[in-house]
């Protein structure tokens, strides 16, 4: 599902060069769970980035659904990005304005879809993520971890085939991040979505199919 060869990120600055990545080379099969674990600046975070298409590689191949995405133009890429990829981040990325159903639909306003059709899979997702009764209500009337629910249906209301989740756990205590967890191991195994995950979590990470640690931007065994 995920093919990455020779990938290497490389920040540059007029008085500094610092490399993120060093010939990072990684295979994520189709329905895998795969997590991500390391020291603070060990290249976690810059990994994800680079799968979900946020940021380039400065040498190196990316193949994701057998697309060789590196040739896309920009538009391309954020079509494919929102059709493919769902995201769930550490501090949510809710929109407090808006309710929680609209922040669910936000991924849908951007493909050929009626109002009807975005809100009934809205709902649906939020159904998933046990928040059927909580649709009107603001980020702001939530917890933490109904917060992280909401992220996780925004992430999966497109029925993407890849989730990528950065921290997905680090905000919430051990209750709720076991909760999370839970969720996500229920969308692996139903719905056979392929989730990468970064975590500084040695319990949640045991929990996926594979874990791989990463050490000054190069792969550890």
């Amino acid at each position: 599902m995920i093919e990455l060869e020779n990938i290497s990120k490389v920040y540059r600055t007029k008085t500094i060069e610092t490399l993120a990545l060093d010939n990072m080379n990684l295979s994520v099969s189709q329905g895998e769970f795969l997590s991500i674990m390391g020291p603070s600046g060990c290249g976690k975070s810059t990994l994800l980035n680079i799968m979900g298409l946020i940021d380039e590689p400065t040498q190196g191949r990316i193949e994701i659904a057998g697309q060789n995405i590196l040739n896309y133009n920009g538009k391309k890429i954020a079509k494919f990005r929102n059709e493919k990829l769902g995201f769930i981040f550490q501090s949510f990325h809710l929109i407090n304005d808006l309710s929680v159903i609209d922040n669910v639909e936000l991924p849908l306003l951007y493909r050929r879809m009626g109002s009807k059709e975005r809100r009934r899979l809205a709902e649906e997702a939020l159904v998933q993520v046990g928040l059927k009764n909580r649709m009107k209500h603001f980020p702001g009337q939530l917890s933490g971890g109904q917060k992280q629910r909401v992220a996780i249906a925004r992430a999966i209301v497109g029925q993407p085939e890849i989730i990528l989740a950065d921290e997905p756990t680090g905000n919430l205590d051990s209750v709720m991040g076991n909760e999370i967890m839970e969720i996500l191991l229920r969308l692996n195994k139903e719905s056979k979505t392929t989730i990468v995950m970064v975590t500084h979590d040695e319990n949640m990470a045991r929990k996926t199919n594979r874990l791989i640690r990463l050490f000054d931007g190069n792969q550890v065994h």
